[in-house]
């Protein structure tokens, strides 16, 4: 599970990015969290896997603290960024391999995974390629394949389907799924609502730093019963806070 308590980030001295926010994300289920641009998602999820230090409030992830038990806690979970840029020099295999490492994957089980998962992204001929010759999409697909290589019991993703062909995107929400169903944690991002009407389990509204709604699609329809998408839904959270 993930547990934020009482978390706020500041900038520059006076901007609160995120203000005194608190979720429980337990196990079991994927959980989409939406708001508008510059809501503080992303704030959030840098907090929550150690790229950013709250400056109040406390994160763990399974129970470990992400600031006092860093390397432990980043164990528990695999993250997708929202920028697919990184180690753009490295074959497709050779940054799978360090992410084989880095979450020390045995090598027969990483051999196997890498197999199901390049067949499942249909990357198997472009594994040998460097990544800088890679589309936005293919790059998007490698980073998710270094994620899942190791099979975290956490899935952090901050707007996994960005750059995706349908198949790929697909095969994604179908493996989120699967993830939950064993009793594990997704939590991710999403601008397509109708992503995150079809596929979550809960939704988290933030805008402005500040938490919302958290809950059930169930719970927010029946708050606002005037409403008929989960779009409608938003933007009336959004707009009458």
């Amino acid at each position: 599970m993930i547990e934020i308590n009482n978390v706020t980030k500041i900038y520059g001295g006076k901007h609160k990015a995120v203000d005194h926010i608190s979720l429980h994300i337990p196990t079991g289920e994927i959980v989409g969290f939406i708001g508008p641009n510059g809501a503080g998602k992303t704030t959030t999820i840098k907090m929550i896997t150690g790229v950013l230090n709250p400056d109040e409030g406390s994160i763990s992830i399974n129970g470990k603290d992400i600031v006092k038990n860093p390397i432990e806690a980043k164990k528990e979970f695999g993250i997708v960024p929202d920028s697919a840029d990184m180690f753009l020099r490295l074959k497709g295999i050779e940054y799978l391999n360090f992410m084989g490492d880095i979450y020390e994957v045995d090598s027969d089980l990483r051999r196997q995974r890498i197999d199901e998962l390049a067949e499942a992204f249909e990357m198997s001929n472009a594994l040998n390629d460097k990544i800088l010759s890679y589309s936005h999409g293919m790059r998007q697909k490698i980073i998710i394949m270094g994620v899942l290589l190791s099979d975290p019991n956490v899935w952090i993703l901050d707007e996994p389907m960005t750059g995706l062909d349908p198949q790929s995107a697909f095969k994604l929400k179908e493996m989120m799924k699967e993830h939950a169903a064993k009793g594990n944690t997704v939590f991710f991002s999403t601008h397509v609502l109708e992503v995150a009407e079809k596929l979550c389990d809960k939704v988290v509204i933030i805008n402005k730093g500040t938490i919302l709604f958290f809950g059930t699609l169930e719970e927010l329809e029946a708050a606002y019963p005037q409403c008929e998408s989960l779009e409608a839904l938003f933007l009336e959270v959004i707009n009458h806070a």
